[in-house]
């Protein structure tokens, strides 16, 4: 799906691809996860996702292809194959949706039950 940029005032549309990648093994990281889709076309960008705390893999990244068709090759490739003794699930990136907040309010917590004497 084409995206548009806009570098100094010049709209610049982007043929890449976004691809979703699931079921990864923790062990996963984000150089293999390159690696084996260069073997379908150039790869802008992969990333495992890890938990902010911890640092820990959450078993899924995203991959970002030069080319549509690209992505498409690495979808119809890819989707069911195993890597690193996990079956992987590789499909087109969703946009991202707005997270919205719960607002302020009281979140519980405190005090419990009345007053004790």
């Amino acid at each position: 799906m084409p995206q548009a940029i806009l570098v100094n005032r010049k709209v610049i549309v982007s043929m890449a691809m976004k691809l979703y990648v699931g079921s990864l093994a923790y062990s996963v990281t984000d150089d293999k996860l390159k690696e084996l889709f260069e073997s379908q076309g150039k790869v802008v960008s992969a990333t495992v996702i890890k938990d902010r705390d911890s640092g820990q893999s959450k078993g899924f990244g995203f991959v970002e292809m030069d080319d549509v068709k690209e992505g498409q090759a690495a979808i119809a490739a890819l989707n069911g194959k195993e890597l690193d003794g996990r079956t992987i699930m590789v499909n087109q990136a969703r946009p991202q949706e707005n997270r919205s907040s719960f607002g302020g309010g009281n979140r519980g917590g405190g005090y419990g039950g009345g007053h004790r004497y």
